[in-house]
């Protein structure tokens, strides 16, 4: 069964830090580029940030560039985002995306919830 399910989510208070990991399962998850993206109430879903299939090729939206770090482990199928000085906009259902390159076809997790609140 091909899947991704997000984990890490949680409440955090502004400045706060959390990491979300992702585990991939049924497909060659080396192969595919590998995003999160976010939901906040009333909001459409956003990008987050987006690595390579190689690993070497990492992007962010300005949003988050300098605060999040994504990476993956290749052997353990797993994509992680490393979250710093959250503060309150951050608040979202954080999405896992596997996407392989060059084609439409990707694959969504259910999402993990992640809010900062005092």
């Amino acid at each position: 069964q091909v899947q991704v399910v997000e984990s890490g989510g949680g409440l955090v208070q502004p400045g706060g830090s959390l990491k979300l990991s992702c585990l991939a399962s049924g497909f060659i998850f080396s192969s595919y580029d590998m995003a999160w993206y976010r939901q906040a109430p009333g909001k459409e879903r956003e990008w987050v940030a987006t690595i390579g299939s190689n690993i070497r090729v990492k992007r962010y939206s300005d949003s988050v560039k300098g605060r999040f770090t994504i990476s993956r482990d290749n052997q353990q199928k797993t994509v992680y985002l490393e979250m710093n000085n959250l503060n309150v906009e951050d608040t979202a259902v954080y999405y896992c995306q596997a996407r392989y390159p060059t084609s439409s076809y990707s694959v969504w997790g259910q999402g993990t919830q992640v809010t900062v609140s005092s």
